[in-house]
């Protein structure tokens, strides 16, 4: 693998080198930085677990800030890199930009949809798996009152969060969910201290478990919930052992798939609109040794049977990107 870690203006012209073959794949992680523990280091498995397999080489890039977006796009589409993937909504407006210029080029973007003859847009129904450890949250609750903590204030987290409160609900009707974010700037994603103040603050408030949906951001809040020996959740990669006993469950969103299956495609990968989700394997919650003696035989089968419900359509989790409300506060 190459990797790219610095994008300043000094580097702005890419030389391709036998380093960087034509078609190997790249990967750009968003803002955090590719070990978060969550979201970009899910895609970060994908790709290796795609090397590893392949005996294939990618080239990748850690952004550093929200002007580089562009630029490292069009760096990997002028050194033949083939696809590229990007992980992030906020890769969307210079996604649709810049694939327009490179229409032999095929581009993979994770959590946006970008209408363009070359893309491949890959969405999850993140609502889904919040519904179901939601679900676990209220059920695991002593108080009756559990947490939420997200990342950037945006509609996406949003889903999150409105998907939480109905499983919690479903599970306890006469349940309190605090919500709480984090900030309305990407530096929301990577900040743990202030994530520890908001678990802290929560706590106060009488929640005993606190889902984290909030990136590196995350980290703190699982940290200070086991400090303060209450039940936090994971999110995007299973991050129950970072706190064995203590993180009731993780919503993994399999980034991480997404990320290797276009990665296998290659260059033949085909462009159009992906939803990942409970039915295909996108979504789930995270069961191990880690966990296991948290999560007792009921609880597992009414979860259980809520997800066969989604998977059927039986059972229908409101989207909050559909119309940017929640039903259930």
């Amino acid at each position: 693998m190459t990797f790219l870690n610095n994008l300043t203006a000094s580097t702005a012209v890419l030389t391709l080198s036998a380093t960087m073959a034509l078609a190997d794949p790249a990967l750009i992680f968003d803002l955090g930085g590719k070990f978060d523990k969550s979201f970009n280091e899910s895609a970060h498995t994908g790709a290796q677990r795609w090397a590893e397999e392949t005996g294939g080489s990618y080239n990748e890039v850690e952004l550093q800030s929200e002007a580089q977006r562009k630029q490292a796009l069009r760096r990997f589409a002028e050194a033949g890199n083939n696809p590229i993937v990007m992980v992030g909504f906020a890769f969307g407006d210079s996604l649709g930009e810049v694939a327009a210029d490179y229409p032999e080029t095929k581009f993979a973007i994770i959590d946006m949809v970008v209408d363009a003859p070359n893309v491949r847009s890959v969405v999850f129904n993140e609502h889904e798996g919040s519904y179901l450890v939601g679900m676990m949250a209220a059920m695991a609750s002593d108080s009756g009152t559990v947490g939420f903590i997200g990342g950037m204030d945006i509609p996406l987290i949003r889903k999150f969060a409105c998907g939480y409160v109905q499983g919690a609900k479903a599970a306890n009707a006469d349940a309190t969910v605090i919500q709480n974010m984090t900030g309305t700037t990407p530096a929301a994603w990577n900040d743990p201290v202030k994530g520890s103040e908001l678990t802290k603050a929560q706590v106060s408030q009488g929640a005993d478990v606190v889902y984290a949906a909030a990136g590196g951001t995350g980290v703190g809040v699982l940290q200070t919930a086991a400090d303060e020996d209450i039940l936090s959740i994971g999110v995007d990669s299973n991050q129950n052992y970072l706190h064995p006993g203590k993180v009731l469950t993780s919503m993994v969103k399999r980034v991480d798939n997404a990320v290797y299956e276009a990665m296998k495609a290659g260059a033949d990968m085909e462009p159009g609109f992906n939803v990942m989700g409970l039915s295909n394997g996108g979504i789930a919650y995270a069961m191990d040794e880690h966990n296991e003696a948290l999560i007792d035989d009921a609880m597992k089968a009414a979860v259980d049977e809520a997800a066969a419900k989604i998977g059927t359509g039986e059972l229908v989790v409101h989207d909050y990107m559909s119309d940017n409300s929640c039903p259930v506060k």
